[in-house]
């Protein structure tokens, strides 16, 4: 994988909200992929566990990052006031997505929640997530570790056509 593969491919994980689910798709498929709102990207036609290595690894580093950059980030931004009234509705929803999950399966309930394979759900939230109930950072590691693989696995399942998908 040249380096201009690597770039892209990470910079499509971090995109809050899609990750490794464009990502691991982007990397693997050799034709164009039309996105809403966006147009098309051309797929790499990559190898899968190249792929799965760059973006896996691009994935956790992002959340470890964002988990000790959220109080820095929170406090800088929320100083706007149109920026407050967003992440306090953001934060109403994360709360309400999320903690009936932790509340229940503690962990676990967080990495099911960033392993979902949907818009939404995924590091980006659940670092947030993670971040707004107060979790500590060795339980949220081993939530983003277990979520990020299981996400990994499935739309890599999809995008090779093992889950019905168009790979």
């Amino acid at each position: 994988m040249d380096i201009h593969n690597l770039v892209y491919l990470v910079l499509l994980t971090f995109l809050p909200g899609l990750e490794l689910r464009l990502s691991i798709p982007v990397g693997v498929w050799s034709r164009p992929i039309a996105l809403p709102f966006v147009g098309t990207v051309n797929g790499l036609g990559l190898p899968l566990l190249e792929v799965l290595i760059v973006v896996i690894i691009a994935n956790l580093v992002l959340g470890i990052f964002l988990f000790f950059a959220l109080d820095f980030l929170v406090r800088l931004f929320t100083r706007v006031q149109f920026i407050k009234e967003i992440y306090n509705r953001l934060v109403a929803r994360t709360q309400k997505r999320v903690e009936p999950y932790v509340e229940k399966y503690g962990t676990i309930g967080l990495a099911l929640f960033i392993a979902i394979p949907l818009p939404g759900s995924g590091v980006w939230t659940g670092a947030l997530a993670a971040y707004l109930l107060g979790m500590r950072f060795r339980k949220f590691l081993v939530a983003e570790i277990i979520g990020v693989l299981i996400a990994g696995a499935i739309v890599s399942a999809v995008s090779v056509g093992l889950l019905g998908g168009l790979g």
